[in-house]
């Protein structure tokens, strides 16, 4: 596999390597311990999750805050995104900053979004079938989230009427969240 550095630190794009022939291809969606090598670190992943959405479907901003926050590792099984994570550790050089990346059936790719980032996505085409691992059960109370259009985070989600729902278009600004990640913190010990 191959390991692309994103703009902001521990945010990491991976990307398979293929083996095609006449009866078609293989290649490894996992193995630990070349992820372990490429995010510098073990993890343990617990539940693995599936959405569904059509064209201009706009899911996130999500996270869940210490002690149930979460690791993710995300990948597309049909259709395309482009896939976000928003650096939202107080402190950090990168605080409110994003990385956008394209995620689809067709290059699949997968993005690793480490505790402290809140993630969304938005569908490109057709309909969309995302997977992702998590390294922590998911806990409602723990529950955070932002809004997907707010103005200092200034996502570009490709979309002229994004499909929102009532949930997400009621979430708060990012500068309105007294709860979040401490940029100096390990949320891994």
């Amino acid at each position: 596999m191959r390991v692309i550095k994103s703009e902001i630190e521990d945010v990491v794009i991976i990307e398979p390597r293929l083996f095609e022939d006449e009866r078609g291809y293989f290649y490894e969606v996992f193995n630990e311990r070349h992820f372990a090598e490429a995010v510098g670190r073990r993890l343990e992943f617990v539940q693995q999750n599936e959405s569904r959405s059509r064209e201009g479907v706009v899911r996130g901003l999500h996270f869940q805050l210490p002690p149930h926050a979460q690791s993710k590792l995300v990948r597309v099984t049909e259709g395309e995104i482009i896939d976000i994570a928003v650096d939202i550790r107080r402190g950090s050089p990168t605080f409110g900053k994003y990385v956008a990346v394209v995620l689809s059936a067709e290059n699949r790719r997968q993005l690793f979004i480490p505790r402290g980032f809140a993630h969304g996505f938005v569908v490109r085409k057709g309909e969309a079938k995302v997977e992702y691992l998590c390294d922590a059960y998911y806990v409602p109370e723990a529950e955070g989230a932002i809004v997907w259009n707010d103005p200092d985070i200034n996502i570009d989600w490709g979309v002229s009427e994004p499909i929102i729902s009532a949930k997400d278009a009621a979430n708060k600004l990012l500068r309105e969240c007294s709860e979040l990640f401490d940029y100096n913190a390990d949320y891994y010990a």
